[in-house]
């Protein structure tokens, strides 16, 4: 297939931005209803949607998506009709959450009646940074460009060992709760632990290559957190901020070390923290320059992450 023009669909919103680094931005014919990088993917065909209201408030999608998982139904559909007109050769889906997008199971179903030629699937599993290099490289030899591949993820690789290297050299390194759903509580896990620590934190919750865990406010009392980061999951940084009060309004919240000194901070989950491709490089760059503001400026700053405003009376 080298020599035959490519068409892709991405169903992941992270399988997006990768193909697009590969540098196959012009073969995506396709993407899920979630794809909003690069710019110009905007304007393809749909080829998925949610039974889930995103811009509904996060207590009220927490019960819908409950209530879809009990009754044994998938929160994503595939257009099948979409995907017979686009005639992709390549598909790219994902295994890792069946609550965050398109699985692959899904996927399947939309083409179990296709005849003849069908694309190629290929399905990213990230649970850990070095599970997004995999993946990364995956789908570069999925498009018979595997040195395109290689060189991608060498020049990530040196960005991200570029600041691990200066954060680890630095005396302090804060202890950090990253809170990935806030109604109820829920914890960063999957690759979220490595980068805080990379960046040059003291991650509390969630371990690394794991499921994001369910977060008691009593541990985060217990533990009294040097800076919190919240960062819900497929949240922009604007809805994160009018959410942000279901966080700042449980008891004991005020009393936090990460309070008092105006150490909580809010980012975009949508934009960087939640997908697993290129963008990762820059949830580190984000994460050192809140964790070591003294050390790092790269600039994401009210674009991808702000201080939480009336909790920082010590500044």
């Amino acid at each position: 297939m080298s020599g035959a023009p490519k068409r892709i669909v991405s169903l992941l919103p992270a399988a997006t931005e990768i193909v697009a680094a590969l540098g196959f931005a012009d073969a995506l014919v396709g993407r899920s209803h979630e794809c909003d990088r690069p710019a110009n993917v905007r304007d393809l065909p749909v080829c998925s949607e949610s039974r889930v209201d995103a811009a509904a408030p996060t207590d009220e999608i927490h019960a819908r998506v409950e209530l879809l998982l009990a009754e044994a139904l998938s929160i994503y559909r595939v257009d099948a009709d979409a995907l017979r007109r686009l005639r992709p050769t390549h598909v790219v889906t994902q295994v890792q959450c069946d609550v965050c997008a398109v699985s692959l199971d899904g996927v399947r179903d939309a083409l179990a009646d296709w005849t003849g030629s069908r694309p190629a699937l290929v399905s990213l599993a990230a649970a850990r940074l070095e599970d997004v290099f995999d993946d990364m490289e995956r789908v570069a030899e999925a498009l018979d460009a595997r040195e395109r591949g290689r060189v991608l993820v060498a020049e990530l690789r040196r960005r991200i060992g570029a600041i691990a290297d200066r954060a680890r050299g630095a005396s302090a390194r804060p202890t950090v709760a990253t809170v990935e759903w806030l109604a109820p509580l829920m914890a960063a896990g999957n690759w979220m632990p490595e980068l805080v620590e990379l960046a040059g934190g003291r991650n509390l919750f969630g371990r690394a290559g794991q499921h994001s865990p369910w977060l008691d406010f009593d541990e985060v009392r217990r533990a009294d957190p040097d800076v919190v980061i919240a960062f819900p999951c497929g949240f922009p940084l604007e809805k994160v901020a009018r959410e942000a009060h279901r966080l700042t309004n449980l008891p004991g919240f005020a009393d936090l070390t990460a309070a008092r000194f105006g150490r909580v901070y809010l980012a975009d989950g949508n934009r960087l923290f939640n997908r697993p491709g290129p963008g990762l490089v820059e949830t580190v760059e984000a994460l050192s320059e809140i964790l070591r503001p003294d050390l790092f400026r790269f600039g994401h700053e009210s674009v991808a992450w702000m201080r939480l405003s009336g909790w920082n009376p010590r500044r």
